[in-house]
């Protein structure tokens, strides 16, 4: 591009610090092409502000050509007079603040100050508007006179641009929501205010932690690992989530991550934005609340029954156990509502309702259908249809009891109510929901033809089981009192045969009938609790045998063996229980050994410990009974005091035929035997199974091959003339355990 005629153009912009001189009016070729080539936009002027050079990236800017501007003023093309003015007040350029009519007098008066770049808007062609940063030089000659100006501006649209966003993040950063910015390897780098706010964590206690210090503990592995399976796949997740505050304090809140990537698409950062909807949560709930439970009891409604009787049809299904449904009718509801009123109906819906709650277990569900009517689902009570029907009943009659209690309605009066009970059996989905509510309802019919205060079956069959269950129930609490239970003992021997003590068994013989099978009213008087004071029993009746085998030399070191049940163990006073007994009886405590199940050591481990030793410290000595078919491991081991362990016979039974049971056998011998525990192997039949016993180290025995159960008389008349070896070495301490 050439210049215009009379224009003054310098070969190089010049500082008057400098005083380099000014070259003839035309450019160098070489300035003329660095100029032509800049990426910026050139103008020079003369002194008057007259354009004299317009380069090609000026014209690309603004959209002018050359002899469009040269020799025209550039605050009449390219600048708003609005910044011309604020630029004049600025700097005081006139009194009244208005700019020079001349651009080049007005930027000699702004003097050196308008050296520093500053932003401008420049003016396209088109109208446009473009924002730019415009730096001016004044150019002088030798002698510092004013030669012209340079003008050279940048596009900073793209700049405004990112500052305008970085703007709106800044806000949306602050945000009402809670945001967390990670890096790659989920180290927190930046927290906002609504963070701190919501977690009451500070920015500096976050900052280099984990979002794993916000954990609740209610999420489970699978949870992280489907979120980050999402996020690897998708690059985003969203969902519920429950998160820890800084003072403990547990919430729910709706998280979102999103990952952010790079120019090759890998992840640099997470994004993660979170609220707390514990407000949400809860009218979630008071919504549920009001769908699917009854305003005046709060105990479940109709629908809401449905829905958990289908999902329990089908669990039945998938776990082959019964399950059963009640339906409970208040007997002559009508009555009293209409005598009393209804409210004193409802305050007795509402205790009927407590009442029904606390007889069932957690898993399982009181409904209220309507009315004076409610349900209970039980679910799980066995594979067996006649085990769980006597489960079902027995929790039938607890809640008919219950609910026959006097209520306090009115002040201190008393009221009495009994209830109706229809009961009907379901396994899996053989039945469907409203055939299995027909039929409990006419059992309920049935149970009031009966007079009421009455629970019936569905089942006339199963209704004749659970009548002769109840007349053995009945027996069962006279026994005692009719002194009707005996005790038999079966022999213990060693490796060699020779006894070493005895395990007292319970026989029930009712007069003029034939003797009840252990298995066929034991677990009955465990339900009932009358185990207590039958094991009370039995506790005496073995101290007291032990002091009559103290009086016969044949019998003098041989122990006793004694069953004790669960329940019977947790009593508070069993300690005193077998320290009377010994004591009345003159026993030898360390001929007394005490069998326990597995069962029992599940619950209140210390206090299970603490009687163990008590009794320990007087000479009692422990077995754990039936080892392998319930929970024990090692660590029961190690921790309880017992000196033995009781193979159950259902492994012994095929131990030369069944290579799974021979193993299983195997280890716990060799378990036993590395810790310093009596092994004893019941139900030991024939020569074959002693023998393999034997070979593997077994140290005792019991079962038929040495002595059916017998009487106390028969068991001391069959003792040899001479006493037998002492041989057990649970008489002699063995401090084997560990606490």
């Amino acid at each position: 591009m050439k210049p215009s005629q009379g224009a003054v153009l310098p070969c190089c912009p010049d500082d008057a610090r400098h005083g380099i001189g000014i070259n003839p009016p035309l450019l160098c070729d070489l300035q003329l092409s660095i100029f032509e080539h800049a990426g910026r936009a050139i103008i020079l002027t003369n002194p008057d502000g007259l354009i004299s050079y317009f380069n090609r990236a000026a014209q690309q800017m603004l959209g002018y050509t050359p002899e469009e501007v040269v020799g025209r003023e550039t605050p009449l093309l390219f600048h708003l007079a609005d910044e011309i003015s604020a630029c004049a007040r600025l700097y005081s350029c006139e009194p009244d603040g208005t700019p020079p009519a001349g651009f080049g007098v007005f930027i000699s008066r702004l003097k050196l100050k308008i050296r520093d770049e500053a932003d401008w808007t420049y003016v396209r062609k088109d109208g446009s508007h473009l924002p730019v940063s415009l730096a001016v030089s004044v150019l002088r000659d030798a002698k510092g006179g004013v030669q012209g100006y340079l003008g050279i501006a940048s596009d900073i649209s793209e700049r405004r641009r990112m500052e305008h966003d970085l703007r709106i993040a800044a806000i949306a950063f602050e945000s009402q929501a809670a945001i967390m910015v990670t890096d790659v390897n989920q180290r927190i780098l930046r927290v906002n205010q609504a963070f701190t706010k919501l977690t009451g964590y500070s920015a500096e206690e976050a900052i280099g932690q984990t979002p794993g210090m916000l954990k609740s503990g209610r999420q489970d592995a699978d949870f992280y690992a489907a979120m980050w399976c999402s996020l690897g796949q998708c690059g985003h997740w969203q969902g519920e989530i429950w998160n820890r505050r800084k003072n403990g304090e547990i919430f729910p809140e709706w998280l979102t991550i999103s990952g952010v990537r790079d120019g090759r698409g890998k992840v640099t950062h997470y994004v993660s934005t979170f609220s707390d909807i514990s407000n949400l949560k809860v009218a979630e709930s008071e919504i549920h609340h009001l769908a699917f439970y009854d305003p005046l009891t709060a105990m479940p409604n109709r629908r809401l029954l449905l829905n958990r009787l289908d999902q329990a049809c089908v669990s039945a299904k998938r776990s082959g156990q019964f399950g059963a449904l009640l339906i409970i009718d208040i007997d002559h509801f009508k009555t009293l509502n209409d005598t009393l009123g209804h409210d004193v109906g409802d305050h007795l819906l509402v205790e009927v309702a407590r009442r029904l709650s606390a007889c069932i277990r957690e898993g399982d569900t009181a409904a209220r259908q309507g009315g004076d009517e409610f349900v209970v689902m039980l679910e799980e009570l066995g594979s067996e249809q006649e085990g769980a029907a006597v489960q079902a009943e027995i929790v039938a009659e607890k809640i008919r009891l219950e609910l026959a209690r006097p209520y306090l309605l009115n002040g201190d009066t008393e009221y009495f109510r009994s209830a109706s009970i229809g009961i009907s059996l379901f396994f899996g989905q053989e039945k469907t929901i409203d055939i299995l509510l027909k039929q409990a309802d006419i059992a309920l019919y049935k149970a009031k033809d009966a007079g009421r205060n009455a629970i019936r079956f569905f089942d006339t069959a199963m209704q004749t089981t659970l009548d002769e269950r109840a007349e053995l129930e009945a027996g069962l609490r006279r026994a005692l009192v009719r002194d009707e239970f005996v005790l038999y003992v079966q022999p213990q021997v060693d490796a060699v045969r020779r006894l070493i003590g005895a395990e007292a068994l319970l026989r029930w013989q009712p007069p003029g009938r034939a003797m009840v099978a252990p298995n066929d009213f034991i677990p009955l008087a465990e339900e009932t609790g009358l185990i207590v004071p039958i094991g009370v029993w039995v506790l005496d009746q073995a101290c007291a045998e032990l002091r009559r085998w103290a009086d016969d030399p044949r019998s003098a070191s041989l122990f006793l063996s004694v069953n004790v049940s669960a329940r019977q163990f947790r009593q508070a006073d069993f300690v005193a229980q077998v320290a009377d007994a010994l004591a009345r009886h003159g026993a030898n405590p360390r001929l007394l050994k005490l069998e326990l199940t597995e069962s029992l050591l599940l619950d209140n481990v210390e206090e299970v410990i603490e009687k163990m030793l008590a009794l320990r410290a007087i000479g009692v000595r422990f077995s754990l009974d039936d080892f392998g078919t319930g929970y024990a491991s090692l660590s029961y081991l190690k921790r309880f005091p017992f000196e033995q362990l009781k193979v159950d016979r259902s492994f012994i039974r095929d131990i030369n035929i069944n290579p799974d049971d021979a193993a299983i056998v195997r280890a716990i011998i060799a378990m036993g035997n590395t810790l310093r525990l009596s092994v004893v192997a019941e139900g030991v039949e024939d020569d074959l199974q002693h023998a393999y016993l034997v070979k593997h180290e077994c140290s005792l025995f019991q079962g038929y091959l040495f002595g059916r159960p017998m009487s106390f008389d028969d068991f001391r008349a069959s003792l040899g003339s001479e006493p037998p070896p002492r041989a057990d070495p649970a008489i002699e301490p063995a401090d084997n355990w560990v606490i």
